[in-house]
Order: C-alpha cells, then sequence, then structure tokens
C-alpha cells in the first residue's frame, strides 16, 4: 500500500515544459538577484548587503577596522545564502582604488594589486566603510526605503539604499547575467553630480545639455579616451564602444638615447599582461627598437620603462605599442540596470531620472518620518506641560493609586490625556 500511494504522487511532465520554466527561473534569478545592478542604488545585491551588515555592525570611517573574516561571516549568516568566496570577492572589488571610482570600503591588508596579484585571505584582511559609502546609507534608519524579508525571515534588508549620489554613474557596474550583460564606466563625481543639477533646474533638458556637463567616463586608472564617437553614442543609445590608452611619456637618456615610460594603463588592464605582450613582440622579431623593459613601479605610481635603442623613433615604437598590446583596448559599453526588478537599457538622462525620482521619494519619506516624530514629541510635551500645570494634584492621584495601571487611568480622566502623555508623566523622577 506504501508503494501504491507513493507512485499516486509522482506526477507526468512533458521534460520540454519543466526545462523550459526551470531555466527562466533560474535565469530570472542570476538576472534579479546576482548580475545586475539596481538603476537607483548602483548596488547588486550582495554588494548592498555588505554595506548593510557593515553598517549594522557600526564599522563607520572613524571606528577602528574589523576582520574581513567577521564582515563576511555576518553577511553570510543574515543576508547572503551564498558561497563565502562571493562575498570576499565583492568586498575585496569595494576596496581596490584601481576597481572603482570611489571605493565604497577602506581596507588595511593586501587587497590585490593593478598587476593582477590576488588578495589576501579574509581572516588577514581588515575593512570599514569609506566616508562616501557612509552617504549611500545615509538616514536608511528614518523608513526612507523599502524592506523585505531576508532569506530566513528572520529579519528584515533593505530593497535598495537612500543613495545621496548616483553610484551607478560614478562607480559604474558589469555583470554578465543569462542572455545579457551590463558594463557600465565609472565617471566623475563632480561632473555627474552637475549633471544632476542640470536635470533638476532643467526636467526637459536633453542628453546633449547634460554631457555638456558629463563629458565621458573618468577611469580610476588615468589613460586617455580616444574619440567623442563612442561616447556620445553610449549616452544616447545606451551602447557604444568607448576607446581606451594608456599614458606614455618620453624621457631622454644620457648618451643621446631614449626611452618610454608608462605610467597609466587602461581601466581593467593588468601591468603584468602588458609587460608580457611588449616581450613577446620581442621574441617575434616585432619590436626591434625595444632595448629592454622593466617594471619601476612603486608607492609613488606606476612606472613601467621600456628602453630604447639608439636611432629608434618613439613615435613608432608607440605607434606599435597601442596597435599590439593591451595599451589601447575597447571599453563596450551597455547601459543595463534594473527597473523595479526588470531589465532595461537606458540612456545618460534616463539613468538620471531614475536617481532624481529615487532620491524625491526618499526625501518625502525622511520628511514623513520626521514630521511623526517631531508631532509624538510635541504630543507628549503638551501633556508634560498640563501635568506642571496642576502638579500638585497629579502627585495627589499618583500617591492615591494603588499601581501604575490605576494612576494612568486617573490621570488620563482627569486631564484628558492619552495613555502616551500618562506614561510620560509617570516616568518623570
Amino acid at each position: 500500500m506504501a508503494t501504491a500511494s507513493k507512485r499516486e504522487r509522482i506526477l507526468p511532465r512533458m521534460i520540454e515544459e519543466e526545462m523550459r520554466e526551470s531555466f527562466l527561473d533560474y535565469s530570472m534569478s542570476v538576472i534579479v538577484q546576482r548580475a545586475l545592478p539596481d538603476v537607483r542604488d548602483g548596488l547588486k545585491p550582495v554588494h548592498r548587503r555588505i554595506l548593510f551588515a557593515m553598517y549594522e555592525m557600526g564599522l563607520n570611517p572613524d571606528r577602528p577596522y574589523k576582520k574581513s573574516a567577521a564582515v563576511v561571516g555576518d553577511v553570510l549568516g543574515k543576508f547572503h545564502p551564498h558561497g563565502d568566496s562571493a562575498v570576499y570577492d565583492a568586498l575585496v572589488r569595494m576596496v581596490q582604488t584601481f576597481s572603482m571610482r570611489m571605493p565604497l570600503v577602506d581596507g588595511q591588508g593586501n587587497f590585490g594589486s593593478v598587476d593582477g596579484d590576488p588578495a589576501a585571505a579574509y581572516r588577514y584582511t581588515e575593512a570599514r566603510l569609506t566616508s562616501i559609502a557612509v552617504e549611500l546609507l545615509d538616514d536608511i534608519e528614518k523608513e526612507t526605503v523599502n524592506f523585505q524579508p531576508n532569506f530566513d525571515g528572520q529579519r528584515q534588508e533593505p530593497v535598495v539604499l537612500p543613495a545621496r549620489y548616483p553610484n551607478l554613474l560614478v562607480n559604474g557596474s558589469s555583470g554578465i547575467a543569462v542572455g545579457m550583460s551590463t558594463n557600465i564606466p565609472p565617471h566623475n563625481l563632480h561632473e555627474v553630480a552637475a549633471g544632476v543639477r542640470q536635470l533638476v533646474v532643467d526636467p526637459d533638458c536633453t542628453v546633449d545639455d547634460l554631457m555638456r556637463h558629463i563629458s565621458g567616463p573618468d577611469f580610476p586608472t588615468g589613460g586617455f579616451v580616444i574619440g567623442c564617437d563612442g561616447i556620445e553614442k553610449m549616452y544616447r543609445e545606451g551602447r557604444g564602444r568607448v576607446v581606451m590608452r594608456g599614458r606614455v611619456v618620453k624621457e631622454e637618456r644620457r648618451g643621446g638615447r631614449e626611452q618610454l615610460i608608462v605610467t597609466e594603463l587602461p581601466y581593467t588592464v593588468s601591468k603584468t599582461k602588458v609587460i608580457e605582450q611588449i616581450a613577446g613582440l620581442a621574441r617575434k622579431g616585432r619590436a626591434e627598437d625595444i632595448s629592454d623593459i622593466r617594471d619601476e613601479t612603486d608607492r609613488d605610481g606606476m612606472r613601467l620603462v621600456i628602453e630604447l635603442k639608439r636611432g629608434a623613433d618613439p613615435a613608432n615604437v608607440v605607434a606599435l605599442l597601442y596597435r599590439a598590446t593591451s595599451l589601447q583596448t575597447t571599453f563596450g559599453a551597455h547601459l543595463l540596470a534594473l527597473d523595479n526588478g526588470q531589465p532595461r537599457d537606458f540612456d545618460l538622462k534616463q539613468m538620471l531620472e531614475q536617481f532624481r525620482d529615487h532620491r524625491l521619494e526618499v526625501i518625502q519619506h525622511r520628511s514623513r518620518y520626521d514630521l511623526e516624530k517631531a508631532e509624538a514629541e510635541r504630543h507628549i510635551i503638551e501633556g508634560l506641560i498640563a501635568a506642571l500645570d496642576h502638579i500638585d494634584e497629579v502627585i495627589d492621584i499618583i500617591r492615591a493609586s494603588k499601581d501604575r495601571k490605576e494612576a494612568s487611568g486617573r490621570l488620563q480622566d482627569q486631564f484628558g490625556l492619552s495613555q502616551v502623555q500618562a506614561d510620560a508623566i509617570l516616568n518623570m523622577r
């Protein structure tokens, strides 16, 4: 009988339908919960959870650092039911000055390098919030954003952060979902703020009007952006190819020889990769004018030295390096983000409009919270004033009552007070 009843619970189902529905569910989970940022605060769920967990832990810029292992454990236990490496990798990136235009986490220890070196294990490093990360969380305690239950329903986590600045444009974002990807370059905070100000003053402004303030991406590793066509296409259509070049300067050496110095690299390009590519060109006989290459980078900045042979033309060598190595590369921009949980392409104006509307909503919620708090305080103060005006009578009522409940009821009846006011009076020493 047990076998028969077990068989009755088996439902036949076409494998095509099961695969289709399961894959769609998985796709949406990747899109919404992992790969794409929210257009309002520019954060993916893992980054938002890290910042909120650090905020709850009190890891403000003026407080001591705490082990990254403690942060990762707190995020895993409370908000993010995934692997610890996923959380720590996201934390590491938020520390790196060569990855983020405005880092959101202040790290102490080895958090990797532009050479592609990995970060130390989380038991060795320490972290706390940066000042600009606090601006993303500012006023979150004033019911400015919606909260949702965490994975086990034991606590609440924010759906989005209040975000006092457009983090999505300032720090950019990249992610590969199922069937779609996003790649938003970082920008200069002052330029983006000027663009938001323009949009607030003139809601009917065009993308061209905004581009007078936001001239293009501002990559944390420096370098140059070549041409404006890719930038304009990105801002107007949401997609564009931005050509980046590293900064190469010429230096004179003794004996009439010259050398090239690479001081800045294109965004996401590692110095080790560039050195390997130049060495490969030399081995293949394509860089005969290069006599030596060495890395003199120190704490004062990047310095990759390329020595040239006597009589070599530096301009020809630079052109070869841009053509044959990652000193010139392309950033394939795609302004894709989540709008109310749905992936959507944006142009520059639409992205700033989403931030503006979000901030208006946050300010309205904050003002409502402050008003309700002020009205509650006024209500209590009015009760205290009424008690002071009849202080002898209040004392007599309290002394004549056998317990707190009776005293509260008699005060309410005698002076027309609310229970909150009566409790405030009884709490007075």
